[in-house]
């Protein structure tokens, strides 16, 4: 009977990915792959530290599943990503209960780590798996994603070259460098060949793909390949920063017609004063032009972007500033940070840090006055007809306090309700569609469904 592993992955979507080929080269080498924690004979925790929260996180969830070792149920606990890469002695040195830690760029390694560990062989002796960190790990044409997932994450570069000041991604991920061209596309077929309808490209800087190995911005000429690969239905940008979006990547948004009008830009914040302690590499005018010819280019692009407040030496003039950029750039969606200080960084050294209780109170401003843009946008889409990707019938456990009416009315006349997305709107971080139809639908179709309310973030509507 094969032996089963437990793998619990924390963090970004880039993080996600790297998970999906440690799964499939176990799976490769034998193993079978557990949603149970308590069937594992092995767990592994690729862990994230991006901050302190996601920190904090992976400490309690390594912690908890050693826990489990402890008591005898679990062979070993492997321990891979950013933590594992940052922290490697810490790791070592304080948990006792992980048998192995694999870094960044040596997820390639998790079988061997496994089987290290079965072996027994210095068994007193924590395993390290640590690579240059400007090594590319591979093992995408292993990938194994979740059955019926049909939008997956595609990885198209690794690491980073900017070197903003409050980010260490750079000291665990390495320098910006991109995936070949053939090596994506390859990806993306075998995960549409899995199902997968949904492509969505991410990386810590997706606009710069391709600049260090072909000489030149890549990322339109990839939208166009990824754009032929029959059974993709959407393709979806992530981490675009704004100052590196060309007109040609605006160009291949427009015209490409798999591909969303959607752009996540993360701008962090609108004060130059800000921006330049921050060491981003543009400011609010160049950010301003840049949003004005998006929607001039692609009048009905869905804006998404991310702001950290509390960065050190944000004034009130600074902040009242950024309220009133978001006030009037009105993006469609909208995220915020409040500034977590990271052992290492340039920021975390810097005069005037901010409070806590300060830096809190400026994020929630912020989300207040965002929610009241979200709901007038999604109010005047109220009459309009949208193209609706459907992930599934809506459940009890899936309703929020919003859609719970709708649900109990809908099914008053013998409705079934559905759950979906539209363009404007990525997994897990976006709002979502709830509509009525008469008719079953299966999960991964498109249909049109027209908007008959809102809430601040979700909207509701019925099949056309």
């Amino acid at each position: 009977m094969a032996e089963k592993i437990y793998l619990v992955s924390l963090g970004c979507d880039k993080n996600l990915v790297d998970s999906e080929i440690m799964l499939g080269l176990l799976n490769k080498a034998g193993y079978e792959i557990t949603d149970e924690l308590y069937e594992a004979d092995y767990g592994v925790v690729n862990s994230c530290c991006f901050i302190g929260d996601a920190k904090e996180e992976s400490i309690n969830t390594i912690i908890e599943i050693g826990r489990l070792k402890e008591e005898g149920k679990l062979k070993g606990v492997v321990v891979t990503g950013c933590l594992a890469q940052r922290y490697q002695s810490m790791i070592t040195d304080e948990l006792p209960e992980v048998d192995a830690v694999v870094g960044t760029t040596a997820y390639d390694s998790i079988v061997k780590a496994i089987e290290e560990i079965k072996s027994k062989k210095n068994v007193e002796k924590k395993q390290l798996y640590i690579e240059e960190l400007d090594r590319l790990a591979g093992g995408e044409e292993h990938r194994l994603v979740p059955a019926g997932e049909m939008s997956s994450y595609i990885k198209i570069a690794e690491g980073c070259n900017k070197r903003c000041t409050y980010c260490i991604i750079p000291y665990i991920r390495g320098n910006f460098r991109s995936l070949p061209m053939e090596t994506i596309l390859k990806e993306a077929e075998n995960l549409a060949a899995m199902g997968t309808k949904e492509l969505i490209l991410v990386a810590q800087e997706t606009t710069l793909y391709g600049v260090d190995i072909y000489g030149k911005k890549a990322l339109p000429n990839l939208l166009h390949e990824l754009s032929k690969i029959s059974g993709i239905e959407w393709i979806r940008l992530l981490y675009c920063y704004p100052e590196e979006i060309t007109d040609e990547i605006i160009q291949a948004i427009k015209n490409e017609k798999k591909v969303c009008h959607y752009i996540d830009m993360p701008i962090q914040h609108s004060s130059d004063s800000m921006l330049k302690r921050m060491a981003r590499r543009t400011n609010q005018a160049e950010i301003r032009e840049k949003i004005a010819k998006l929607r001039k280019e692609i009048p009905d692009i869905a804006l998404r972007t991310t702001l950290i407040t509390g960065f050190p030496g944000e004034t009130e003039e600074d902040f009242k500033e950024l309220y009133n950029f978001v006030d009037e750039m009105e993006f469609d969606r909208l995220g915020v940070f409040t500034y977590s200080a990271e052992e290492g960084t340039p920021a975390a050294e810097m005069a005037d840090q901010v409070d806590e209780d300060v830096k809190i109170a400026r994020r929630n401003e912020i989300m207040e006055l965002q929610q009241e843009i979200s709901a007038e946008k999604a109010e005047s889409r109220i009459g309009k007809v949208y193209e609706v990707f459907v992930e599934g019938m809506l459940s009890n456990d899936s309703v929020n306090e919003e859609s719970i009416e709708a649900l109990i009315k809908a099914r008053e006349y013998g409705k079934k309700v559905y759950i979906g997305r539209t363009y404007m709107d990525a997994p897990d971080v976006d709002g979502q569609i709830f509509f009525e139809s008469e008719y079953e639908i299966l999960s991964g179709e498109f249909v049109e469904v027209e908007i008959t309310g809102s809430n601040e973030y979700d909207l509701f509507g019925v099949l056309v």
